[in-house]
C-alpha cells in the first residue's frame, strides 16, 4: 500500500471529523452527552455514512451501534470507540476513535476493495457516564462486567433514573447483557482503537502519535463529611464543619498522588445546606483514583481513606463511603501491541509507546479479547473542554498510523 493512500485515507476522516462538530457542536463545545437528542443525532449519523458505504448496521442490546463489511472469512477485526461526550465537550474526544473506522470502512467498502477478514466498526453507548456516572456501558454490557441492578438504580443530577430515561428508546436495562451474545456471536479477534491522548506527554516530546500498551485501572468513590451545621459568625475552632473536612482530605488526595506518581482527583462537591451564612452539615466529593500498577492503585486507595479518617477526626465530623465503580489496570495484547509499534514507526521513524491515564472502552475489550490502542497527541493535554485539539498535521500522522495498523490486522 502506498504511503498517499493511507494520507488521503487520513484526510478523509479529518472530513468526518468536521462534520460531526458542524452537526453536533458550537461555540461552547460538544454536546454529544449519552442518552440526550444531539447524541441520538450523532449515532443517527454514524449510521447514515456507513450505510452509504456499503456497511451492514445494527444496534445491540445495549445500543451500541455497528457497522460491518464482510470479509474473504468471518473471522473479524473490531474498530471502536464512542461518539457521546461530557458537556461542552471537544471535537476529538471518542469521535477521532469512531471515525477512524468510518476510514477504515471507506477504505474496504464498496468502493475500495474486499478485506480478507470481516471489519466491524462500533460506536459504544455511553463511555464517558457524564450524564448517570457509570463509565463505559456498552462496553461493560459486551464484556460482561456490567452490574445491571447497580446500572438500575443510577441517577442524573436532575434526578431522573437511568431506567426512566431508557424508555425513550425503548430500552430495558435488563436486556443490556444479551449485547454480549449478541458480540460472541460476531467471531471477533482483535480489538482496535485509536483516541486523543487527553494529557500533554506527546506534545511534551514533541511527538504525534504513541502505540499505548496499558490502561490505568480506576477506583472511583463519593465520600460524604457528617458534621453541624451552625453559623457563620461561630468559633471556627468550634464548629464541626464538614466542607473544611473534605477540603482537608482532598489536599492530601493530592499528596498521595503525588508521592505515588498516581493520579486522585475531586471532581464534585457538594455542600448542604449550601448557605453563604452557615458552615455546612454534610458535603458529599468524589474521588477518582488511578494507577498503572495494581499494587499502588491498592496503596493510594488505603491512604485516601486513612486520610479522610483523619480530616474527619481533626474537624469533628464524621465521614462514609460509597463505592461507585472499580476497574483494575489493563495490559494490552503483546502481539498486538508489536503491530502498533510497528505502523507507529513506520509513519514517524519511532516506535513511540506509553500507558493511559484516562479509561476507554478498550479497557473492557482487554477483558474478552486481544485489544490495542493508538493515541494521537492532545493540544496542551487539554481534553473534556471546548479547547480541546490537535493541530490536523499530527491529526493526519496519527489517522495514517492507525489504518496501517488496521491494515496488518486485517491482512494477517
Amino acid at each position: 500500500m502506498a504511503d498517499t493512500e493511507w494520507k488521503a485515507g487520513a484526510k478523509n476522516v479529518i472530513g468526518y471529523l468536521k462534520e460531526l462538530r458542524k452537526l453536533t457542536a458550537d461555540a461552547d463545545g460538544a454536546h454529544r452527552v449519552a442518552w440526550t437528542p444531539t447524541w441520538d443525532k450523532a449515532q443517527a449519523w454514524f449510521k447514515e455514512k456507513m450505510e452509504a458505504e456499503g456497511a451492514e448496521v445494527s444496534v445491540d442490546s445495549a445500543n451500541s451501534v455497528w457497522a460491518k463489511i464482510p470479509g474473504e472469512t468471518e473471522e473479524a477485526v473490531l474498530i471502536g470507540s464512542h461518539l457521546d461526550c461530557v458537556p461542552n465537550g471537544g471535537w476529538l474526544d471518542g469521535a477521532l476513535g469512531v471515525t477512524g473506522g468510518m476510514g477504515a470502512i471507506c477504505r474496504y467498502g464498496i468502493h475500495g476493495k474486499k478485506p480478507k477478514k470481516t471489519i466491524y466498526v462500533v460506536s459504544w453507548a455511553d463511555e464517558e457516564g457524564a450524564r448517570f456516572g457509570r463509565s463505559c456501558i456498552g462496553s461493560s454490557a459486551v464484556s460482561g462486567a456490567l452490574d445491571v441492578e447497580e446500572a438500575a438504580k443510577l441517577k442524573d443530577n436532575d434526578g431522573i433514573s437511568f431506567v426512566d430515561a431508557l424508555k425513550r428508546y425503548h430500552l430495558d436495562v435488563h436486556d443490556f447483557p444479551k449485547a454480549r451474545d449478541e458480540f460472541l456471536a460476531k467471531n471477533i479477534k482483535e480489538y482496535l482503537e485509536l483516541h486523543i491522548e487527553q494529557a500533554p506527554v506527546l506534545e511534551s516530546q514533541k511527538k504525534s502519535v504513541a502505540c499505548v500498551y496499558g490502561i490505568t485501572g480506576c477506583e472511583r468513590q463519593y465520600i460524604t463529611f457528617h458534621g453541624q451545621r451552625t453559623h457563620s459568625g461561630a468559633p471556627i475552632p468550634m464548629r464541626h464543619d464538614a466542607f473544611l473536612a473534605a477540603a482537608e482530605a482532598s489536599l492530601a488526595f493530592r499528596d498521595i498522588g503525588l508521592k505515588h506518581d498516581a493520579y486522585c482527583t475531586v471532581g464534585k462537591v457538594s455542600v448542604a445546606p449550601d448557605v453563604v451564612t452557615i458552615s455546612p452539615d454534610t458535603c458529599t466529593i468524589s474521588l477518582d483514583q488511578r494507577s498503572i500498577d495494581p499494587d499502588v492503585l491498592a496503596t493510594i486507595v488505603k491512604e485516601a481513606k486513612e486520610a479522610c479518617l483523619e480530616a474527619a477526626e481533626h474537624n469533628k465530623v464524621t465521614v462514609t463511603f460509597e463505592p461507585v465503580w472499580s476497574i483494575p489496570p489493563t495490559i494490552f495484547d503483546e502481539h498486538l501491541k508489536k503491530l502498533c509499534q510497528a505502523a507507529v514507526e513506520e509513519e514517524t521513524g519511532e516506535p513511540t509507546t506509553m500507558f493511559s491515564g484516562p479509561l476507554h472502552d478498550a479497557a473492557e475489550m482487554a477483558k474478552i479479547v486481544p485489544s490495542i490502542m493508538m493515541f494521537a497527541m492532545s493540544s496542551r493535554g487539554l481534553s473534556h473542554c471546548k479547547e480541546e485539539d490537535t493541530p490536523e498535521k499530527d491529526l493526519e500522522l496519527a489517522i495514517a498510523a492507525f489504518l496501517r495498523l488496521v491494515d496488518k490486522a486485517v491482512g494477517e
